[in-house]
């Protein structure tokens, strides 16, 4: 099933199973979130919206949001900044990120290992995880960073 049949289907039953309302705005965010690439905050997504002629509202568009994170559909990330992100994260293997404090660049990696250290971890602790979130923190060591280092 295509990805974008697969997510409606999977919002409109959380959105049934939770007593949520079904309308044609959420399911409009859904698609716009799932065609934004990467990460990007619910501002960007609105404007990126409202500049395709959307008349959709910023305050669906922050609730939409809430509901796509409740039910699996997006993840949200905070890369030390305090500003929420959200990316994709239905069908999407899990993965870490690098973050670089000069130039804000985010790299997506997975590791194989990292993932072993969280199922080790869970099985010594009695605990059943559903996701993890590893970030680093640093600077580019490559000439390319967007900022000069200080």
């Amino acid at each position: 099933m295509p990805l974008i049949k697969e997510a409606h289907k999977k919002f409109k039953d959380y959105l049934k199973t939770a007593k949520h309302r079904i309308t044609p705005e959420r399911f409009e965010v859904l698609e716009a979130a799932l065609n934004q690439d990467g990460h990007f905050g619910a501002d960007d997504l609105y404007v990126s919206m409202k500049s395709n002629k959307s008349n959709i509202s910023r305050a669906t568009v922050y609730n939409t949001l809430e509901l796509l994170e409740q039910c699996g559909i997006v993840a949200r990330r905070n890369f030390g900044d305090n500003i929420s992100r959200f990316e994709a994260s239905i069908n999407r293997k899990n993965h870490d990120h690098l973050i670089c404090t000069n130039c804000g660049e985010i790299k997506e990696f997975t590791s194989p290992r990292i993932q072993k250290i969280v199922d080790e971890i869970s099985l010594e602790l009695g605990f059943d995880p559903t996701g993890y979130s590893f970030n680093i923190f640093g600077r580019c060591t490559d000439k390319n960073c967007k900022h000069k280092h200080e």
